[in-house]
């Protein structure tokens, strides 16, 4: 990484190290510090560690603060669907990590530099050495730059889930059999498009509903067929 490439990173991540041999140590692969015979410590793992458990925290005061009524069970499942391997490789992809990584040579053949699971340790090691560079309050400025977003996505996929799943665990309260989610319409021009969608169980229609994609128009369907049986 030279002087350019150090200037760009800073400037797509919004901070700027007072050593840069922190962040050198954040993008070296265990592979790289191997093959150049460097020290156990040599290697971005130590500050992955760091950086894995300060993102949990940071997201988990996060969440608590702005889902005040979201019960224990709820929260851990959303932040496990943030802090996972795929999403933190998605957010490094973004920011170009890949390029920065100083990798091994066998890594770098066998596609070392897209990999889920460097990526995501790499993104965690950022973390780690933006904590030990310039201290908390700039670490949880810089993850939840990137987080808040992605907790909102997922709270709004988990809505999805929660619906049919509930319906699910109703149904087969008194039934083997499951229910099904047909697409039985759609209507608008392609960039706004309305679905429609119906669930059936044992040939009989328990909810109907629409949405902007498939599973948003099942998401109102369960939530219709849940709310009829309630009353």
């Amino acid at each position: 990484m030279n002087i350019q490439q150090f200037e760009d990173f800073e400037s797509k991540i919004g901070y700027t190290f007072s050593n840069k041999n922190t962040l050198l140590l954040a993008f070296t692969h265990s592979s790289y510090a191997n093959e150049q015979k460097k020290s156990n410590h040599e290697n971005n793992e130590r500050l992955e560690f760091l950086g894995d458990a300060v993102l949990d925290m940071v997201v988990s005061e996060y969440m608590y603060r702005l889902f005040p009524e979201m019960p224990e069970g709820e929260l851990t499942k959303l932040r496990a669907s943030v802090v996972c391997e795929g999403s933190l490789a998605k957010l490094a992809r973004q920011l170009n990590f890949g390029e920065y990584l100083f990798l091994g040579r066998g890594e770098e053949t066998t596609g070392g530099r897209n990999r889920d699971s460097i990526l995501a340790d790499t993104f965690e090691a950022v973390i780690g050495a933006i904590c030990i560079d310039g201290g908390i309050e700039n670490v949880t400025k810089y993850i939840l730059s990137f987080m808040k977003q992605e907790i909102q996505n997922a709270k709004n996929s988990l809505k999805i889930v929660d619906f049919k799943t509930h319906l699910q665990e109703v149904i087969q309260r008194t039934s083997k059999y499951p229910v099904q989610y047909i697409i039985v319409g759609e209507t608008g021009p392609d960039h706004n498009k309305q679905f429609m969608a119906e669930v059936h169980h044992i040939n009989k229609i328990l909810g109907k509903g629409t949405g902007k994609s498939k599973k948003e128009a099942e998401q109102a369907a369960a939530q219709y067929a849940l709310e009829k049986m309630e009353e």
